[in-house]
């Protein structure tokens, strides 16, 4: 395996581990998105201090319009979490983002050039999204939450996620020099959100025990942008999202979201699906 798609892989590892941990700590979903925002602001300085990379008015512009687009999206995520659960939303933002992003990577940006790469990449997307909806599948529809308002939520979300992933690419931004931009355009959007979310106390105990969600994204998100850089959207991205392994088993045996034996065993074989359909997009470069 190249070390470009290790490096791909980094986000999967910290991206999964962030929706339970942040189902974990609990608050409410602006307290969730103002911690993890926080802690990767704070994070980020870190990092630029260290680095001292080159950020020009590009990086700056397009880096912060990425993160407040990505805030928006973690934010409606969040929402979903409470709505149908860690196990139940993952997948489904997974399966909306893959088509998405890669779409947006093949049509926009010129990614998979070739008759081939789109057959075998276009195959691969058709088997991931498979396997996210075997995962969703529950034998008692009173246990799946409200799925519909839950739908609508990550239909709202993946929109953010796609600016996230676009932005940086519009420019060719490195990953260094645009991980702080980012962090200041989701920490704006974020406190941007809370004004419409009084009375849920944007700033409370909640908040400050998120911060560490914020270390966890930062990890991921830092990696992301390298390997976007290096494996190209459409690549990076679907790689990245095979957080939804890691996120779908904690949010059952972490956070102890029930599942039937059969549900286990089409969520196992979904899981299988994502994985083998990551791997094919691995190696369409």
């Amino acid at each position: 395996m190249s070390a470009d798609i290790l490096i791909a892989l980094v986000p999967a590892l910290f991206w999964g581990i962030l929706p339970v941990l942040v189902a974990w700590t609990g608050g409410r979903p602006i307290q969730q998105i103002l911690g993890t925002t926080l802690g990767t602001l704070i994070a980020a300085v870190v990092v630029v201090l260290i680095v001292r990379p080159q950020i020009g008015p590009a990086a700056l512009l397009f880096g912060a319009l990425s993160g407040a687009c990505w805030a928006f999206g973690q934010f409606n995520q969040y929402r979903a979490y409470g709505q149908i659960g860690v196990s139940q939303a993952l997948p489904i933002s997974t399966g909306l983002q893959l088509l998405d992003t890669s779409l947006v990577g093949v049509l926009l940006l010129g990614e998979w050039p070739t008759a081939g790469e789109r057959l075998l990449g276009g195959l691969a997307i058709a088997i991931i999204i498979v396997g996210i909806f075997l995962t969703t599948r529950h034998e008692d529809a009173t246990r799946g939450g409200d799925m519909k308002a839950g739908m609508t939520t990550l239909l709202i979300s993946s929109l953010g996620y796609v600016g996230y992933s676009y932005f940086p690419r519009v420019r060719d931004l490195d990953g260094w020099s645009a991980f702080l931009p980012q962090a200041i355009g989701m920490f704006a959007m974020s406190v941007l959100l809370s004004l419409f979310a009084r009375g849920d106390r944007p700033w409370s105990i909640k908040t400050v025990h998120n911060l560490g969600a914020g270390l966890v994204f930062a990890i991921a998100a830092l990696a992301y942008l390298v390997s976007a850089q290096r494996n190209g959207v459409a690549t990076g991205f679907a790689l990245s999202q095979m957080n939804v392994v890691i996120a779908t088993l904690g949010g059952i045996f972490i956070v102890g979201e029930k599942k039937t034996h059969r549900e286990m065993v089409l969520i196992l074989a979904g899981l299988a699906l994502v994985v083998g359909g990551g791997i094919l997009i691995g190696l369409n470069r």
